[in-house]
């Protein structure tokens, strides 16, 4: 539980903007008398809430040739240039990501611009630098909270923003758990922001989503599933960056590592690629362990260049982390960074599929203009013998006939991708004789240590012959980051099968005619292989049907089908594959099931009948990744273990016994993450869990991760229901509405509604984990699950005001309360009426006064927030309602004097818009006279006087508006529309002052503008 000193949101931000000020950030938002940092910006340098750039600032910057590097910008041509600029953000895009990707080449590249010598004789185009990456601190780094941005009815006002020279290049979404929310909320706003008013996202670097206990970063049109934590790495962050134990935040210790100049300009420059597939453009930008790994390499080979001894090393990421892309960012660093002189880089890979995958992946990118794939032996001899700076990308086979001492005097580095299948044998020795003076880098998710192959022997440079790796991340640190799941495993290789004797070969049964059926199966568990067992078609048949979850289709229609997951069974021989095939056919329509193994010519009938070929192999992977096509299991034998990501991929049934990198590879192939996924799962009938010890070689570090079974599940599952409902500790577990009160009662306070939406999600995805079990039913875990839904529903129509909270619930969840009449019940009992009597008649049946002033909170909030900026009256009121919440949640207010006071709020907002009904006025023309009134009653003689000028305004500001060309967004409009009021309030009415008072028109502006849509 986080303690009561966990600091409210504007405490959050206060501390990012003081630790952003140690990394020589100017801030704007900690001074006591600066409400908002960034109106203080706004001010000095004139920006119109419309535009995202402070031009002012980079204009200042562009003409400073000293900084920005740019000798041509002088005080005659910057204006034309910022104006071309303006016209590249002055219209909200269809697509953020294209556009984002459009911006960002200005960023790293320059744009383009046309100047014309003093004499006027001579045009010549130029780039013009928007940020100087070659000097980094020459330019202008600023951090300001509350900046605010506008598009036509939508205002967004994110925490705290990044400049750089003017550009926002990070914006930063916080949330304190002292107030209810977390991060996810941070995301989730993040999301509208980008919808709402996307032009502030079409410079963006990164997104930044916080709570006072974690940090998420996330690209432009990330989902939440790609916002990733960010880790400081020991090596490689200066002293001045990193965060001593003592002193040890979740927070702080991102800030500092991601965001100082050095990180985040060269995260801008060498570290964003734009995948274009099918169905859009994503933005791709480093995860920690590849931008501290990529940067690594860059380090051991600038060592390299002078010492022969120091060119080699291990990258040991755990599968599922990103390890093409960590190559893919080594290798621009290497081609365009300058540490070698002309370089060439190689990628080897050890199959044609990833040799594929990679090529594709570099086709989409577009980000090398110098790939080449090798197409043959002499097509590599002849690009290796190139002087050409390039990235190579080949197979390890091409190396087969390859000559000799290719490399000459062009240095090459080489990065080899699963580097413990093949650099260790015949090949890799191949490549060493054609590249000997290469540096060279392996990655491996697993690698091997055996007597005849050491892939850390392999990769260990001469100069350090202590060394296991350059780079590690292990199988914890991916779980710890929600890169990868945990795989629990459940052991079922203690089943009993009965052997039936005309099912046994005759041969077999000729031999040892003269025993009984027990005495075969005892020979048969104690002489044959675990391949020969399992090609026995009595035991595939058992395995497939043994009930009670414990045969592959009870479990499968039980536990994973039911979430729309897919299975894969895994087998030791082609043979068995083609038995467990048909044995599941039988069961199961044949495009359900589809068995994969490469074919040879002398194969049985039984073999034959489940041959495909490798266009045929390839529509039913990829078929196999869509959760909403067939088939829905997949057999195997060796295909699809290694490098296949599916995460619709939720449980392997493996039969076949796997040791050290084969079993992780295959352990990995589960741990995907996805929607509603919680863990992969292995259930294990050859026994390889029960001996776990034996079947890895890696230490307990490795073992431990791995050694999960599904009673940790269950009793993880027991522990966070034994805490939820000890939060409703002595309330009856019934669904009558007085309880459910007492229920929304206790979550009205922050800790405590945090602890239940936290809880509650990660319960939900341990229920559709284990759901059906006996255990459930009989622990009593699935009574109180049940009881602990409904509440949920209670508390996301009480307080978020969900018409129907059920539909987000998952399959499983959904089953169990599809019949269940209470809910029809709760909802009637927590109608989301509009503010009004109605809404005051439902809250005063409440008993508790926590649940009444909660539900006065949420449902008062939900009706302000999206008119704050529309009427002086409704900020007001705003700020009314938050004042009277934070004292509450303070405790400086009993929970009667709470709904007293918010219940006044409420009819305040009532009868305000009663009034402005009954006056006769628009909401434009009612704020206008509201700002007159409440603000500047001395300017104005009475009400009347107040009225007819708004009036007055609004009807001239309507009827020229058709005019003003992008009005809502243009700056240059908005300066008409200043204009406009000036005269009318000059001329018209002889209210000077007003008309010369800047505070007063950029109100009526915004109010002009934020009530036209």
């Amino acid at each position: 539980m986080v303690s009561a000193s966990v600091p409210d949101e504007s405490g959050v931000q206060q501390d990012v903007l003081r630790w952003l000020e140690s990394l020589d950030y100017e801030t704007y938002g900690l001074a006591e008398d600066e409400s908002e940092g960034a109106s203080v910006l706004d001010e000095a340098y004139e920006r119109d809430p419309t535009e995202v750039i402070y031009y002012g600032m980079l204009r200042e910057w562009l003409v400073d040739s000293e900084v920005s590097d740019n000798d041509q910008i002088t005080e005659d041509n910057v204006d034309d240039f910022l104006t071309s600029l303006r016209r590249d953000l002055s219209h909200d895009s269809a697509n953020l990501v294209e556009a984002n990707e459009e911006f960002h080449r200005l960023l790293v590249r320059g744009k383009r611009f046309a100047v014309t010598s003093e004499e006027g004789k001579e045009t010549k185009r130029i780039f013009v630098r928007l940020v100087n990456l070659r000097d980094i601190e020459n330019n202008r780094f600023v951090a300001a909270d509350e900046f605010r941005v506008k598009r036509g009815g939508n205002s967004i006002r994110p925490d705290v923003n990044l400049f750089v020279n003017g550009i926002p290049l990070v914006t930063m979404e916080l949330k304190s758990l002292a107030q209810e929310n977390d991060y996810y909320d941070a995301i989730s706003d993040l999301r509208d922001y980008e919808e709402d008013v996307s032009r502030l996202f079409v410079p963006n670097l990164w997104n930044v989503a916080a709570d006072s206990m974690a940090y998420r970063y996330g690209a432009v049109g990330a989902t939440s599933s790609f916002y990733m934590p960010w880790e400081a790495d020991e090596e490689a962050t200066p002293p001045e960056y990193r965060v001593e134990e003592e002193d040890a935040n979740p927070l702080k210790e991102p800030v500092l590592a991601m965001c100082n100049h050095e990180t985040l300009l060269d995260i801008l420059r060498n570290f964003v690629f734009y995948e274009h597939r099918t169905g859009g453009t994503a933005k791709i930008i480093p995860r920690y362990m590849q931008y501290y790994a990529a940067n690594r390499i860059v380090d051991r080979v600038r060592e390299g260049r002078t010492d022969p001894e120091m060119r080699r090393g291990l990258i040991w990421h755990t599968q599922g982390s990103g390890k093409s892309f960590t190559m893919l960012y080594a290798a621009r660093l290497l081609l365009e960074r300058g540490v070698l002189d002309h370089p060439k880089v190689v990628l080897v890979v050890d199959t044609k599929d990833l040799e594929d995958q990679m090529a594709q992946t570099l086709n989409n990118l577009g980000g090398f203009e110098q790939f080449t794939r090798a197409k043959s032996i002499r097509h590599l001899e002849k690009r290796l013998q190139t002087e050409q700076s390039e990235l190579i990308v080949t197979t390890i086979q091409k190396f087969e006939n390859v000559e000799s001492n290719l490399q000459r005097e062009q240095p090459t580095v080489v990065m080899s991708d699963e580097a413990h299948r093949f650099m260790e044998k015949d090949l890799g020795n191949r490549l060493a004789a054609a590249l000997p003076d290469a540096f060279h880098f392996g990655f491996t998710g697993t690698p091997v240590r055996e007597s005849e192959r050491d892939t850390f022997a392999n990769y260990r440079p001469e100069g350090k012959p202590d060394e296991l790796y350059l780079h590690y991340y292990s199988i914890g640190d991916g779980i710890d980051d929600d890169l990868i799941l945990p795989v629990h495993f459940t052991l079922r290789h203690d089943m009993e099968w009965d052997i039936d004797a005309e099912a046994i070969d005759a041969e077999f049964d000729r031999e040892f005619a003269d025993l009984s059926i027990d005495e075969k199966q005892e020979v048969i568990e104690k002489y044959l292989t675990a391949t020969e067992i399992s090609e026995l078609r009595p035991r595939v048949e058992e395995v497939v049907w043994a009930g009670e979850q414990r045969g592959i289709i009870d479990h499968f229609e039980e536990t994973v089908r039911p979430n729309n997951w897919k299975g894969m069974v895994v087998t030791p021989s082609r043979k068995a594959a083609a038995i467990y095939g048909e044995e599941l056919q039988k069961y199961y329509d044949p495009e359900e099931v589809a068995v994969l193994y490469t074919s040879t010519g002398d194969d049985s009938e039984t073999v034959r009948q489940f041959h495909t070929t490798p266009e045929e192999r390839d529509a039913i992977v990829e078929d196999f990744k869509d959760p909403d096509k067939d088939p829905k299991l997949l057999v195997v034998v060796d295909m699809l273990l290694t490098g296949f990501d599916a995460p619709v991929l939720k449980t392997m049934y493996l039969d076949r016994n796997l040791k050290n990198h084969n079993l992780l590879q295959a352990i990995a192939r589960t741990n995907r993450p996805d929607d509603g996924k919680h863990n992969g799962e292995i259930v294990d009938y050859q026994g390889v869990y029960a001996s776990l010890d034996d079947a890895l070689d890696y230490g307990s570090d490795v073992t431990d991760e791995i050694r999960r079974d599904r009673k940790q599940l269950l009793e993880e599952t027991e522990q966070l229901v034994d805490d939820l409902m000890g939060l409703f500790e002595g309330i009856p577990q019934d669904n009558r509405q007085e309880t459910l009160n007492k229920c929304l009662a206790r979550l009205s306070k922050p800790q405590p509604k945090r602890d239940f939406k936290q809880g509650y999600r990660e319960l939900q995805d341990l229920y559709e984990t284990l759901s059906p079990d006996k255990e459930l039913v009989e622990s009593g875990i699935q009574d109180d699950y049940k009881w602990l839904t409904n509440v949920y529903i209670a508390f996301r129509r009480n307080n978020n005001r969900e018409e129907k909270p059920e539909k987000n619930l998952r399959e499983k969840t959904t089953e169990i309360i599809a019949d269940n009449v209470e809910i029809e019940e709760i909802k009637s009992y927590y109608e989301t009426y509009k503010l009004g009597e109605r809404h005051l008649q439902q809250v005063d049946q409440m008993t508790e006064p926590a649940a009444k002033a909660n539900a006065i909170e949420h449902a008062t909030r939900e009706h302000l927030q999206p008119r704050v900026d529309r009427n002086p009256r409704y900020r007001s009121l705003s700020e009314k309602l938050e004042d009277i919440v934070d004292r509450w949640r303070h405790g400086e207010l009993e929970d009667p004097d709470a709904v007293e006071k918010l219940e006044r709020v409420e009819r305040d907002v009532i009868e305000f818009e009663e009034d402005l009904e009954e006056h006769g006025l628009n909401e434009a023309q009612h704020a206008i006279y509201s700002e007159l009134t409440e603000n500047y009653d001395g300017e104005v003689a009475d009400e009347d006087e107040a009225e007819r000028i708004a009036t007055d305004l609004w009807e001239q500001f309507d009827a020229e508006v058709d005019r003003f060309d992008g009005w809502e967004t243009h700056a240059e409009t908005r300066k008409q529309i200043r204009r406009l009021i000036i005269r009318r309030l000059a001329k018209e009415h002889g209210k000077v002052a007003l008309a010369k008072d800047d505070q007063f028109l950029e109100q009526t502006i915004e109010y002009l503008v934020e009530n036209a849509e």
